[in-house]
């Protein structure tokens, strides 16, 4: 427990009034004849890095067309996976972090998403709405961090693929197509 005593309390007011008398106390309005005060320095903001434009898709990879939806532009093809009920579903890393990825999806789609978890950080946009009929999940962007924790990443697939690993994973979830009646 801190004690104050009355000698304590009057230095700290000695020391405010000195420094008032010295002239450090800001004044909110300058005072006629009187400079300017020096403006402070703004803080360097430094750029993001740029965003790496999506090399051409390899023959079979899915594209924005074939997925009706964006693609990050730095994000490579993993792998896809059968969803059941006619889906599919589209694994893509990247090298870049989840919150550059969000920011994008956001932008992008024009919507906030919702942060599914926050441990480890997964994040949704919804691209459609679910029909249980005919859907094994509702069609969607999901960005998940696998940096988090400490881990080093998503393993790549590929044997000597580069990178060695993704700090971020997107999957995208097609609406499925439609078939007629």
């Amino acid at each position: 427990m801190v004690r104050t005593t009355g000698s304590t309390v009057l230095v700290a007011a000695f020391v405010s009034l000195a420094a008032a008398a010295a002239g450090q106390t800001p004044a909110p309005f300058p005072r006629p004849g009187q400079p300017a005060p020096p403006t402070p320095a703004q803080p360097v903001l430094t750029a993001a890095p740029p965003v790496q434009p999506r090399s051409a898709a390899e023959p079979g990879e899915p594209t924005e067309a074939t997925l009706g939806a964006p693609l990050y532009p730095s994000a490579r093809f993993i792998a896809s996976y059968d969803a059941g009920r006619g889906q599919r579903y589209y694994l893509f890393g990247t090298e870049a972090n989840f919150l550059q990825i969000v920011t994008y999806y956001k932008t992008v789609l024009r919507q906030k998403g919702d942060l599914v978890f926050e441990v480890p950080p997964i994040h949704m946009f919804e691209l459609g709405k679910f029909r249980e009929e005919t859907m094994a999940f509702a069609p969607s962007v999901t960005v998940k961090d696998y940096t988090w924790g400490g881990s080093l990443g998503y393993l790549n697939p590929k044997r000597g693929g580069a990178p060695e690993r993704y700090k971020t994973i997107i999957q995208v979830v097609p609406a499925p197509p439609v078939v007629p009646r």
